[in-house]
Formats: structure tokens, C-alpha cells, sequence
């Protein structure tokens, strides 16, 4: 078997597809690429290694892929030890307003705290993050924290972040109870998608005051949600997030009677010594600014 195409497999079934796994290999290279090579694999084997469309691996495509997963997932860190740097790198990831906001304190404190210190950074939402730490891709994830978190993965609160509702500057609402008296909320509701933590909790709380409000506008992050407030077309739901001040032209009205988030790390199987002290640093941070 040629072990560049074994390589090739093990990203597809990691990723789950072909396109996925053009997007996360270390090198450029094109699907159709992938595609033929893991074809040729297929030939030699006299298998079929997965369905394609769901993709879902065949139990020949599992059992190689039970056995040659360990090596390639290794590889990252045999070469990290190699070069004298497996003790200092993690791989962190976390979303923008996170990445902007906090992670450069922190890494700095890190920095001053562990000699050579370097690390990756992915962008991602709360479920991207856990599948990330799930399947092994990070070290460690900041992110808003679910009561269930996927088998095995680990999780530590370090923050209770309180829920708001963000309007244009000139809006005439003083406070959100005034929305609740209305029988109908007109104004569109913009928010992260309907799965994030934060959509579903404010979901939740509405039906506590026998509200129906969803959704108009899906957008990826909250600093979008707030451009699109700030731009008139509509009301946004946001988290108020400790020094982090509202943008320009938008006013924040607090939902003091909704559920707070968790928000806090999350990783899997055991912390290495580097880990812990990330974990150490972040607790730090997370008690000034509470």
C-alpha cells in the first residue's frame, strides 16, 4: 500500500468527506486529486472504504482506519519532540471576539510564563470547537460551555456572561420588557445560528414570558450581529462580555431575568504540564475580570 494515499484516507474519514479533507491537509492539494488516489487505494485493497454520499466508512474502511489513525495522529507531536518544541506549543482555538479581545493578554502572560512558548490558532463557533477538541485537532478550546459536552471532552467555567439585546443608538426602547408587552415583535431578530448556546437559551427564556421571537437574520459572530444593529435592520442578540464596550451607534439593553452562559475552556483526555498552565493563566484573568 502506498502510505501517501493511506495519509490521504486518514484525513477523509477524519474529516468526514473529501472537500473536508482538502481544506484541513498540511499541503495543497485538490479534491479531485484526493478522490483519484484514494480510488487507487480502493483498487489495491479489493474494498470499498466508505459511502460517499452520507459519507459513513465501510467496516473494511474502520478497521484500516482503526489501525493506521494512532501513527498519523502521532506524527504532529513525534516531530514537535524532534525539534525540541513538543513542550511548548498548543494548539488553541477560538472565536474572533475572543481571539481579539482576551487571547493576546493571555498568550502574552504565557509567554513571560513558559520560555519559547508558540502556539496555532483556529477560528470557531462553540460546536466547531468541540468537535475540534473531539477529534483531537486542538489542545485546548475557548468557548461558551453546553450542560453536555461531548464523550470525553473536559470542560472548566471561568465566566457567567449575562445575555443583552443590542438596538440602534436612536431606538425609543428603554428596556426590553417593553417588548414583552407587545403581541407581536415586528422589529427582525438578528442572532448566531439557531444551534449556538446563546440563541437557545434566549429561546428558552422567551417562552418563560410567553414570547415567540425568532430569527430573521443568521449571522456568524457577534461582532457581525452588532454591525448589522448598528446599520437599522434590526434588533441583535448579544452577550456582555467584560470590557468589551458596544460599538458605535448601538445601545445595550440587559436581560437580567435570562439565563446566564458558561463560558470557560474545554479539552480532552489529560491536560499536559503546558496545558495546565495555560489553564492556570486563564483562571487569572477570568477572576480580574469578573
Amino acid at each position: 500500500m502506498n502510505v501517501h494515499h493511506l495519509e490521504l484516507f486518514y484525513y477523509v474519514a477524519t474529516h468526514g468527506g473529501v472537500s473536508a479533507a482538502a481544506r484541513q491537509m498540511p499541503y495543497g492539494i485538490q479534491q479531485p486529486a484526493i478522490s483519484a488516489q484514494i480510488l487507487q487505494l480502493e483498487d489495491v485493497l479489493g474494498v470499498t472504504l466508505y459511502q460517499r454520499r452520507p459519507f459513513q466508512l465501510t467496516r473494511e474502511g474502520q478497521l484500516l482506519y482503526d489501525h493506521i489513525a494512532p501513527f498519523f495522529k502521532g506524527l504532529g507531536d513525534v516531530a514537535d519532540r524532534i525539534r525540541g518544541g513538543g513542550e511548548t506549543r498548543l494548539r488553541i482555538a477560538a472565536p474572533e471576539i475572543v481571539q481579539r479581545e482576551y487571547l493576546p493578554e493571555l498568550c502574552a502572560r504565557m509567554q513571560r510564563r513558559v520560555e519559547g512558548f508558540h502556539f496555532t490558532l483556529t477560528d470557531g463557533r462553540q460546536q466547531q470547537i468541540e468537535q475540534f477538541v473531539a477529534a483531537q485537532e486542538i489542545d485546548i478550546g475557548l468557548s461558551t460551555l453546553t450542560d453536555k459536552p461531548p464523550p470525553n471532552v473536559e470542560t472548566r467555567e471561568l465566566l457567567r456572561l449575562p445575555m443583552c439585546l443590542l438596538v440602534p443608538a436612536k431606538s425609543s426602547l428603554k428596556s426590553a420588557a417593553q417588548l414583552w408587552e407587545k403581541e407581536r415583535i415586528e422589529t427582525p431578530l438578528i442572532a448566531l445560528t439557531a444551534s449556538d448556546p446563546l440563541v437557545r437559551e434566549f429561546q428558552s427564556g422567551l417562552r418563560q414570558h410567553g414570547v415567540e421571537w425568532i430569527t430573521s437574520l443568521e449571522v456568524g459572530s457577534l461582532d457581525t450581529v452588532a454591525r448589522y444593529v448598528a446599520g437599522g435592520f434590526g434588533i441583535g442578540l448579544s452577550l456582555q462580555m467584560p470590557r468589551v464596550e458596544a460599538p458605535a451607534g448601538v445601545r445595550v439593553l440587559p436581560l437580567d431575568d435570562f439565563p446566564t452562559l458558561a463560558f470557560g475552556v474545554m479539552w480532552i483526555g489529560r491536560l499536559s504540564p503546558l496545558g495546565e498552565a495555560f489553564l492556570e493563566e486563564a483562571q487569572a484573568i477570568a477572576k480580574g475580570l469578573r
